[in-house]
Protein backbone atom coordinates (compact mmCIF):
# COMPACT_ATOMS: atom_id res chain seq x y z
CA UNK A 1 0.00 0.00 0.00
CA UNK A 2 1.07 3.01 -1.11
CA UNK A 3 1.78 6.13 1.53
CA UNK A 4 0.76 9.71 0.45
CA UNK A 5 3.86 11.91 -0.20
CA UNK A 6 3.71 14.26 2.68
CA UNK A 7 5.73 16.96 0.69
CA UNK A 8 3.26 16.93 -2.30
CA UNK A 9 3.60 20.03 -4.73
CA UNK A 10 1.59 20.19 -7.14
CA UNK A 11 2.16 23.28 -9.47
CA UNK A 12 -0.36 25.22 -11.68
CA UNK A 13 1.49 26.90 -14.24
CA UNK A 14 -1.62 28.69 -15.83
CA UNK A 15 -1.84 29.86 -12.35
CA UNK A 16 -1.98 33.52 -11.30
CA UNK A 17 -0.31 32.89 -8.44
CA UNK A 18 3.57 32.71 -8.78
CA UNK A 19 5.17 29.55 -8.20
CA UNK A 20 7.11 30.39 -5.43
CA UNK A 21 3.57 31.57 -3.83
CA UNK A 22 2.38 27.75 -4.35
CA UNK A 23 5.81 26.15 -3.08
CA UNK A 24 5.43 28.34 -0.25
CA UNK A 25 2.10 27.41 -0.02
CA UNK A 26 2.37 23.96 -0.22
CA UNK A 27 5.04 23.77 2.28
CA UNK A 28 3.45 25.44 5.19
CA UNK A 29 0.09 23.99 4.62
CA UNK A 30 1.98 20.61 5.52
CA UNK A 31 3.87 21.85 8.44
CA UNK A 32 0.51 23.24 9.75
CA UNK A 33 -1.24 19.92 9.15
CA UNK A 34 1.60 17.67 10.85
CA UNK A 35 2.31 15.92 7.71
CA UNK A 36 5.67 17.30 8.05
CA UNK A 37 6.95 16.28 11.66
CA UNK A 38 8.97 18.77 13.39
CA UNK A 39 12.90 18.24 12.65
CA UNK A 40 12.02 16.67 9.86
CA UNK A 41 14.38 17.40 6.57
CA UNK A 42 13.44 19.11 3.43
CA UNK A 43 15.39 18.63 0.46
CA UNK A 44 18.09 21.04 -0.66
CA UNK A 45 17.36 24.07 -3.13
CA UNK A 46 18.68 22.57 -6.07
CA UNK A 47 17.41 19.07 -5.31
CA UNK A 48 13.19 20.17 -5.06
CA UNK A 49 14.12 22.50 -7.84
CA UNK A 50 14.76 19.35 -10.05
CA UNK A 51 11.97 17.35 -9.07
CA UNK A 52 9.47 20.30 -9.32
CA UNK A 53 10.78 21.96 -12.87
CA UNK A 54 11.46 25.36 -11.84
CA UNK A 55 14.44 27.61 -11.03
CA UNK A 56 16.69 27.17 -7.92
CA UNK A 57 15.81 30.70 -6.76
CA UNK A 58 12.36 29.86 -6.55
CA UNK A 59 12.78 27.09 -4.18
CA UNK A 60 15.32 29.57 -1.85
CA UNK A 61 12.37 32.47 -2.21
CA UNK A 62 9.61 29.68 -0.50
CA UNK A 63 12.28 28.66 1.72
CA UNK A 64 13.49 31.88 3.16
CA UNK A 65 9.66 33.64 3.62
CA UNK A 66 9.02 30.16 5.63
CA UNK A 67 11.80 30.76 7.67
CA UNK A 68 11.00 34.12 8.31
CA UNK A 69 7.62 32.50 10.04
CA UNK A 70 9.39 30.58 11.59
CA UNK A 71 8.07 27.21 10.20
CA UNK A 72 11.27 26.17 8.65
CA UNK A 73 14.93 26.48 10.33
CA UNK A 74 17.66 27.08 8.68
CA UNK A 75 21.20 25.15 9.69
CA UNK A 76 23.55 26.45 6.87
CA UNK A 77 24.83 23.30 5.18
CA UNK A 78 23.23 21.01 7.17
CA UNK A 79 19.87 21.62 5.65
CA UNK A 80 17.02 22.91 5.82
CA UNK A 81 14.15 21.25 9.17
CA UNK A 82 10.88 21.52 9.98
CA UNK A 83 10.56 23.72 12.94
CA UNK A 84 10.78 22.32 16.60
CA UNK A 85 9.05 25.29 17.97
CA UNK A 86 6.61 27.65 17.50
CA UNK A 87 4.37 25.04 14.99
CA UNK A 88 0.63 24.80 15.87
CA UNK A 89 -0.32 21.04 16.63
CA UNK A 90 -3.54 21.75 14.43
CA UNK A 91 -4.79 23.92 11.94
CA UNK A 92 -7.13 26.56 14.44
CA UNK A 93 -10.88 26.05 14.53
CA UNK A 94 -12.99 28.45 13.35
CA UNK A 95 -15.37 30.59 15.56
CA UNK A 96 -18.90 32.61 14.99
CA UNK A 97 -18.42 35.65 14.17
CA UNK A 98 -20.85 36.87 16.89
CA UNK A 99 -21.86 40.58 16.97
CA UNK A 100 -20.80 42.59 19.98
CA UNK A 101 -23.46 43.65 23.02
CA UNK A 102 -26.44 41.59 20.42
CA UNK A 103 -29.43 42.65 23.30
CA UNK A 104 -28.19 45.67 23.67
CA UNK A 105 -27.55 46.59 20.25
CA UNK A 106 -29.36 44.18 17.26
CA UNK A 107 -28.44 46.06 14.09
CA UNK A 108 -25.36 47.25 13.35
CA UNK A 109 -23.97 48.65 9.80
CA UNK A 110 -27.79 48.52 8.21
CA UNK A 111 -29.95 50.88 6.52
CA UNK A 112 -32.07 52.14 9.72
CA UNK A 113 -35.47 50.86 10.32
CA UNK A 114 -38.85 51.63 11.42
CA UNK A 115 -38.90 52.76 15.34
CA UNK A 116 -35.59 52.40 15.17
CA UNK A 117 -33.99 55.32 17.93
CA UNK A 118 -30.22 56.93 17.70
CA UNK A 119 -30.08 57.05 14.12
CA UNK A 120 -31.01 60.96 12.19
CA UNK A 121 -33.60 60.80 9.75
CA UNK A 122 -31.96 59.60 6.23
CA UNK A 123 -34.29 61.57 4.22
CA UNK A 124 -33.22 65.50 5.02
CA UNK A 125 -29.66 65.24 5.90
CA UNK A 126 -27.90 67.53 2.79
CA UNK A 127 -25.74 64.08 1.66
CA UNK A 128 -24.52 66.57 -1.86
CA UNK A 129 -23.02 69.78 0.53
CA UNK A 130 -21.43 66.82 3.06
CA UNK A 131 -19.56 65.08 0.12
CA UNK A 132 -18.41 67.91 -1.29
CA UNK A 133 -16.90 69.06 2.02
CA UNK A 134 -15.35 65.84 2.24
CA UNK A 135 -13.82 65.56 -1.26
CA UNK A 136 -12.77 69.27 -0.18
CA UNK A 137 -11.51 68.21 3.08
CA UNK A 138 -9.78 65.16 1.38
CA UNK A 139 -7.73 66.87 -0.96
CA UNK A 140 -6.51 69.02 1.51
CA UNK A 141 -4.88 66.82 3.64
CA UNK A 142 -3.15 64.66 0.79
CA UNK A 143 -1.70 67.76 -0.44
CA UNK A 144 -0.94 69.21 3.16
CA UNK A 145 2.13 69.01 4.78
CA UNK A 146 2.50 65.45 7.06
CA UNK A 147 3.00 65.74 10.49
CA UNK A 148 1.18 64.04 13.86
CA UNK A 149 -2.27 65.56 14.11
CA UNK A 150 -3.37 67.37 17.28
CA UNK A 151 -4.49 64.61 20.30
CA UNK A 152 -7.23 66.89 21.18
CA UNK A 153 -8.39 67.19 17.79
CA UNK A 154 -8.79 70.05 14.98
CA UNK A 155 -8.09 73.40 16.22
CA UNK A 156 -10.65 74.61 13.84
CA UNK A 157 -13.56 72.39 14.76
CA UNK A 158 -12.81 72.60 18.63
CA UNK A 159 -13.35 75.99 17.95
CA UNK A 160 -16.63 75.80 16.07
CA UNK A 161 -17.97 73.37 19.29
CA UNK A 162 -17.29 75.66 21.65
CA UNK A 163 -18.80 78.76 19.53
CA UNK A 164 -21.91 76.45 18.99
CA UNK A 165 -21.83 75.46 22.74
CA UNK A 166 -21.74 78.91 23.84
CA UNK A 167 -25.11 79.91 21.18
CA UNK A 168 -26.99 76.50 21.72
CA UNK A 169 -26.26 75.02 25.07
CA UNK A 170 -25.51 79.06 27.03
CA UNK A 171 -22.43 76.81 27.75
CA UNK A 172 -18.94 79.78 27.66
CA UNK A 173 -15.65 77.95 27.85
CA UNK A 174 -12.32 78.28 26.01
CA UNK A 175 -11.57 75.89 22.81
CA UNK A 176 -8.72 74.61 25.16
CA UNK A 177 -11.42 72.79 27.44
CA UNK A 178 -12.90 70.75 24.23
CA UNK A 179 -11.40 67.58 22.91
CA UNK A 180 -12.52 65.77 19.80
CA UNK A 181 -13.64 61.92 21.16
CA UNK A 182 -14.28 58.61 19.22
CA UNK A 183 -18.06 59.41 19.92
CA UNK A 184 -19.78 59.51 23.39
CA UNK A 185 -17.97 55.67 24.60
CA UNK A 186 -14.16 57.45 23.74
CA UNK A 187 -15.34 60.19 26.08
CA UNK A 188 -16.75 58.28 28.88
CA UNK A 189 -13.30 55.92 28.04
CA UNK A 190 -11.26 59.10 28.18
CA UNK A 191 -12.84 60.23 31.45
CA UNK A 192 -12.41 57.01 33.40
CA UNK A 193 -8.48 56.82 32.28
CA UNK A 194 -7.73 60.37 33.16
CA UNK A 195 -9.57 60.86 36.45
CA UNK A 196 -8.25 57.14 37.69
CA UNK A 197 -11.94 56.14 38.60
CA UNK A 198 -11.37 52.37 38.01
CA UNK A 199 -13.20 50.81 41.24
CA UNK A 200 -14.61 53.62 42.58
CA UNK A 201 -18.50 53.63 42.58
CA UNK A 202 -20.34 55.83 40.13
CA UNK A 203 -24.38 57.00 40.57
CA UNK A 204 -26.20 55.47 37.10
CA UNK A 205 -29.96 56.72 36.64
CA UNK A 206 -32.27 53.92 36.97
CA UNK A 207 -33.63 53.73 34.71
CA UNK A 208 -31.05 54.32 32.29
CA UNK A 209 -29.36 53.99 29.30
CA UNK A 210 -27.55 49.81 29.10
CA UNK A 211 -24.76 50.73 27.13
CA UNK A 212 -23.60 53.24 29.46
CA UNK A 213 -24.48 51.12 32.12
CA UNK A 214 -22.49 48.21 30.94
CA UNK A 215 -19.16 50.24 29.96
CA UNK A 216 -19.11 51.63 32.98
CA UNK A 217 -18.90 48.01 34.81
CA UNK A 218 -16.28 46.99 31.95
CA UNK A 219 -14.26 50.22 33.36
CA UNK A 220 -14.26 48.56 36.61
CA UNK A 221 -16.27 50.86 38.46
CA UNK A 222 -19.12 49.72 40.96
CA UNK A 223 -22.21 51.32 40.14
CA UNK A 224 -25.13 52.80 43.05
CA UNK A 225 -28.50 52.64 41.05
CA UNK A 226 -30.21 55.57 41.73
CA UNK A 227 -34.19 56.18 40.89
CA UNK A 228 -35.46 58.91 38.57
CA UNK A 229 -38.82 60.31 38.89
CA UNK A 230 -40.65 63.73 37.16
CA UNK A 231 -37.55 65.81 38.21
CA UNK A 232 -34.68 63.50 37.03
CA UNK A 233 -32.20 62.08 39.43
CA UNK A 234 -32.98 61.90 42.95
CA UNK A 235 -30.09 63.44 44.03
CA UNK A 236 -31.09 62.58 48.24
CA UNK A 237 -31.56 59.06 47.29
CA UNK A 238 -27.96 58.96 45.68
CA UNK A 239 -26.46 60.57 48.98
CA UNK A 240 -28.60 58.01 51.11
CA UNK A 241 -27.49 54.97 48.58
CA UNK A 242 -23.91 56.15 47.95
CA UNK A 243 -22.59 58.59 50.13
CA UNK A 244 -18.72 57.27 49.37
CA UNK A 245 -19.26 57.86 44.87
CA UNK A 246 -16.59 59.89 43.07
CA UNK A 247 -18.89 59.98 39.59
CA UNK A 248 -22.65 60.72 38.38
CA UNK A 249 -23.80 59.88 34.97
CA UNK A 250 -26.71 61.94 34.30
CA UNK A 251 -28.60 63.08 31.31
CA UNK A 252 -29.78 66.78 32.43
CA UNK A 253 -31.46 68.23 29.24
CA UNK A 254 -33.72 64.71 28.45
CA UNK A 255 -33.66 62.10 30.61
CA UNK A 256 -33.18 58.78 28.68
CA UNK A 257 -35.19 56.96 28.63
CA UNK A 258 -37.95 59.14 30.07
CA UNK A 259 -37.59 62.46 28.59
CA UNK A 260 -37.74 64.59 31.19
CA UNK A 261 -35.44 67.43 32.59
CA UNK A 262 -33.68 67.43 35.31
CA UNK A 263 -35.31 70.37 37.73
CA UNK A 264 -33.41 73.56 38.81
CA UNK A 265 -33.42 72.36 42.42
CA UNK A 266 -31.97 69.09 41.56
CA UNK A 267 -29.35 70.86 39.63
CA UNK A 268 -28.61 73.09 42.15
CA UNK A 269 -28.55 70.15 44.88
CA UNK A 270 -26.17 67.62 42.40
CA UNK A 271 -23.83 70.46 41.55
CA UNK A 272 -23.39 70.90 45.99
CA UNK A 273 -22.80 67.25 46.25
CA UNK A 274 -19.84 67.42 43.71
CA UNK A 275 -18.33 70.14 45.18
CA UNK A 276 -18.91 69.14 48.68
CA UNK A 277 -17.59 65.66 48.07
CA UNK A 278 -15.02 67.11 45.23
CA UNK A 279 -17.07 64.23 42.95
CA UNK A 280 -17.16 64.32 39.25
CA UNK A 281 -20.23 64.79 36.67
CA UNK A 282 -20.61 63.15 33.25
CA UNK A 283 -23.30 65.08 31.84
CA UNK A 284 -24.64 63.35 28.88
CA UNK A 285 -25.86 65.67 25.80
CA UNK A 286 -26.85 62.75 23.81
CA UNK A 287 -29.75 65.37 22.52
CA UNK A 288 -28.19 68.23 21.99
CA UNK A 289 -30.47 71.17 21.66
CA UNK A 290 -33.41 68.31 20.34
CA UNK A 291 -35.98 69.79 22.15
CA UNK A 292 -39.03 69.18 20.25
CA UNK A 293 -41.20 71.56 22.08
CA UNK A 294 -39.75 75.29 23.93
CA UNK A 295 -35.83 75.54 24.24
CA UNK A 296 -34.00 73.31 25.38
CA UNK A 297 -32.80 73.80 29.02
CA UNK A 298 -28.77 75.42 29.97
CA UNK A 299 -26.22 72.53 30.02
CA UNK A 300 -25.91 71.22 33.36
CA UNK A 301 -21.72 72.99 33.04
CA UNK A 302 -23.16 76.06 32.42
CA UNK A 303 -24.14 76.36 35.94
CA UNK A 304 -20.77 74.55 37.39
CA UNK A 305 -18.90 76.77 39.53
CA UNK A 306 -16.93 73.97 40.97
CA UNK A 307 -15.32 72.66 37.82
CA UNK A 308 -16.76 69.35 38.55
CA UNK A 309 -19.02 68.54 35.48
CA UNK A 310 -17.90 67.04 32.39
CA UNK A 311 -19.53 68.25 29.55
CA UNK A 312 -20.26 65.32 26.90
CA UNK A 313 -22.16 65.81 23.17
CA UNK A 314 -21.80 64.00 20.15
CA UNK A 315 -22.73 64.08 16.28
CA UNK A 316 -24.40 60.77 16.33
CA UNK A 317 -28.02 62.17 16.54
CA UNK A 318 -27.52 64.90 14.70
CA UNK A 319 -25.54 63.84 11.39
CA UNK A 320 -24.01 60.10 11.70
CA UNK A 321 -23.59 57.81 14.22
CA UNK A 322 -21.15 56.27 11.27
CA UNK A 323 -19.12 59.71 11.64
CA UNK A 324 -18.37 58.49 15.26
CA UNK A 325 -17.54 62.26 16.16
CA UNK A 326 -17.94 63.06 19.97
CA UNK A 327 -16.39 65.97 22.22
CA UNK A 328 -16.18 66.42 25.60
CA UNK A 329 -15.47 69.71 27.38
CA UNK A 330 -13.43 69.25 30.63
CA UNK A 331 -13.08 71.63 33.29
CA UNK A 332 -10.25 74.94 32.82
CA UNK A 333 -8.36 73.19 35.20
CA UNK A 334 -8.11 69.80 34.07
CA UNK A 335 -7.55 70.83 30.54
CA UNK A 336 -3.63 69.93 30.58
CA UNK A 337 -4.12 66.95 32.33
CA UNK A 338 -7.01 65.38 29.94
CA UNK A 339 -4.60 67.00 26.62
CA UNK A 340 -1.83 64.62 27.78
CA UNK A 341 -4.02 61.66 28.66
CA UNK A 342 -5.76 61.75 24.92
CA UNK A 343 -2.37 62.41 23.44
CA UNK A 344 -0.45 59.42 25.28
CA UNK A 345 -4.04 57.03 25.24
CA UNK A 346 -6.75 58.23 23.04
CA UNK A 347 -5.91 60.84 20.59
CA UNK A 348 -8.84 61.82 18.49
CA UNK A 349 -8.75 60.06 14.79
CA UNK A 350 -10.11 61.21 11.05
CA UNK A 351 -9.04 64.07 10.66
CA UNK A 352 -10.47 64.44 7.12
CA UNK A 353 -14.08 64.17 8.95
CA UNK A 354 -13.01 66.69 11.37
CA UNK A 355 -12.04 69.24 9.07
CA UNK A 356 -15.37 68.66 6.91
CA UNK A 357 -17.44 69.00 9.93
CA UNK A 358 -15.42 72.08 11.25
CA UNK A 359 -16.22 73.68 8.04
CA UNK A 360 -19.97 72.22 8.02
CA UNK A 361 -20.50 74.63 11.30
CA UNK A 362 -18.42 77.58 10.43
CA UNK A 363 -20.58 78.33 7.20
CA UNK A 364 -23.81 77.73 9.16
CA UNK A 365 -25.25 74.37 7.99
CA UNK A 366 -24.84 73.06 11.29
CA UNK A 367 -27.19 75.20 13.03
CA UNK A 368 -30.20 75.41 10.07
CA UNK A 369 -29.79 71.80 9.98
CA UNK A 370 -30.35 71.26 13.51
CA UNK A 371 -33.90 73.77 12.85
CA UNK A 372 -35.08 71.72 10.15
CA UNK A 373 -34.65 68.72 12.18
CA UNK A 374 -36.33 69.59 15.09
CA UNK A 375 -39.42 70.76 13.12
CA UNK A 376 -39.69 67.52 10.95
CA UNK A 377 -39.50 65.51 13.84
CA UNK A 378 -41.81 67.23 15.87
CA UNK A 379 -44.17 66.66 13.31
CA UNK A 380 -43.47 62.93 13.24
CA UNK A 381 -43.77 62.40 16.76
CA UNK A 382 -47.18 63.91 16.84
CA UNK A 383 -48.24 61.72 13.56
CA UNK A 384 -46.98 58.37 15.77
CA UNK A 385 -48.74 59.27 18.50
CA UNK A 386 -51.87 60.24 17.44
CA UNK A 387 -51.56 56.94 14.50
CA UNK A 388 -51.36 54.66 17.54
CA UNK A 389 -54.19 56.47 19.65
CA UNK A 390 -56.38 55.86 17.15
CA UNK A 391 -55.01 52.37 16.35
CA UNK A 392 -55.46 51.44 19.98
CA UNK A 393 -57.05 52.53 23.15
CA UNK A 394 -55.52 50.15 25.20
CA UNK A 395 -51.76 51.35 24.97
CA UNK A 396 -50.64 54.75 26.96
CA UNK A 397 -48.20 57.00 25.28
CA UNK A 398 -45.90 59.38 26.77
CA UNK A 399 -43.28 61.65 24.58
CA UNK A 400 -39.71 60.88 25.88
CA UNK A 401 -36.90 62.75 24.00
CA UNK A 402 -36.98 61.64 19.88
CA UNK A 403 -38.92 58.62 21.04
CA UNK A 404 -42.91 58.18 21.98
CA UNK A 405 -42.66 55.32 25.19
CA UNK A 406 -45.26 52.99 24.57
CA UNK A 407 -46.67 51.66 28.38
CA UNK A 408 -47.51 47.89 28.49
CA UNK A 409 -49.29 45.88 31.33
CA UNK A 410 -47.26 44.58 33.92
CA UNK A 411 -46.07 40.84 33.17
CA UNK A 412 -45.97 41.81 29.46
CA UNK A 413 -42.49 40.36 27.70
CA UNK A 414 -41.35 43.76 26.06
CA UNK A 415 -37.94 42.22 24.89
CA UNK A 416 -39.44 39.39 23.31
CA UNK A 417 -41.98 41.74 21.49
CA UNK A 418 -38.97 43.75 20.92
CA UNK A 419 -37.21 40.49 18.92
CA UNK A 420 -40.26 39.57 17.16
CA UNK A 421 -40.65 42.68 15.58
CA UNK A 422 -37.21 43.40 14.16
CA UNK A 423 -37.70 40.02 12.15
CA UNK A 424 -40.18 41.89 10.86
CA UNK A 425 -38.18 44.95 9.57
CA UNK A 426 -39.23 46.84 12.86
CA UNK A 427 -36.44 47.96 15.96
CA UNK A 428 -38.34 49.15 18.81
CA UNK A 429 -36.60 49.38 21.89
CA UNK A 430 -37.59 47.25 25.12
CA UNK A 431 -37.93 49.57 27.92
CA UNK A 432 -37.48 46.97 30.67
CA UNK A 433 -33.89 46.67 30.60
CA UNK A 434 -33.26 50.22 31.33
CA UNK A 435 -34.41 49.36 34.93
CA UNK A 436 -32.25 47.96 37.28
CA UNK A 437 -33.13 48.18 40.81
CA UNK A 438 -36.54 50.43 40.20
CA UNK A 439 -39.73 48.23 39.31
CA UNK A 440 -39.19 47.12 35.58
CA UNK A 441 -41.50 49.02 33.85
CA UNK A 442 -42.32 47.05 30.43
CA UNK A 443 -42.85 49.57 27.03
CA UNK A 444 -41.27 50.17 24.13
CA UNK A 445 -39.86 53.65 22.96
CA UNK A 446 -40.33 53.98 19.48
CA UNK A 447 -37.92 56.35 17.78
CA UNK A 448 -39.34 58.60 15.55
CA UNK A 449 -36.73 59.86 13.30
CA UNK A 450 -36.90 57.62 10.80
CA UNK A 451 -41.00 56.60 10.47
CA UNK A 452 -42.43 57.16 7.17
CA UNK A 453 -45.98 58.75 7.14
CA UNK A 454 -46.35 57.16 3.93
CA UNK A 455 -46.02 53.71 6.12
CA UNK A 456 -46.97 55.00 10.05
CA UNK A 457 -50.84 53.50 9.36
CA UNK A 458 -49.40 49.88 8.42
CA UNK A 459 -46.18 50.17 10.26
CA UNK A 460 -48.49 50.84 13.92
CA UNK A 461 -50.91 47.78 12.99
CA UNK A 462 -47.82 45.28 12.92
CA UNK A 463 -46.42 46.45 15.72
CA UNK A 464 -49.65 46.46 17.80
CA UNK A 465 -50.74 42.87 16.36
CA UNK A 466 -47.44 41.65 17.98
CA UNK A 467 -48.34 43.34 21.23
CA UNK A 468 -51.58 41.80 21.24
CA UNK A 469 -50.55 38.28 20.50
CA UNK A 470 -48.29 38.25 23.14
Amino acid sequence: METEDPLRIDLDRQARMPLAGQIHQAIGLAVRQGRLKPGARLPSWRDLAAQLGVARGTVRAAYERLVDEQLLTSAGAAGTFVSRHGVPASAPQPIADTQPLQDLMPVYSARPLVFQMGVPAQDVFPVALWSRLLAKAARESAAGPVGYPDPRGDPRLREQIAAYLALARGLACSPAQVLVTNGYAGAVNLVIRALRLEGRVAWMEDPGFPLTRKALELAGMRLAHVPVDSQGIDVDAGIRRAPDAVLAVVTAGQQAPLGVTLAPARRHALLQWAARQQAWIIEDDYLSELQLKGRAAPALAALDEAGRVLHIGTFSKTISPALRRGFIVVPAAQARHFAEVAACLAPAAGAESQAALAEFMHQGHYMRHLRRMKRLYAGRRDALAACLGRASADTATAMAGLAVRLTLPPGTDDVDIARRALAQGLAPVALSPWYVSAPAQPGLLLGVSNVSEDTLAMDCERLLGLIRAG
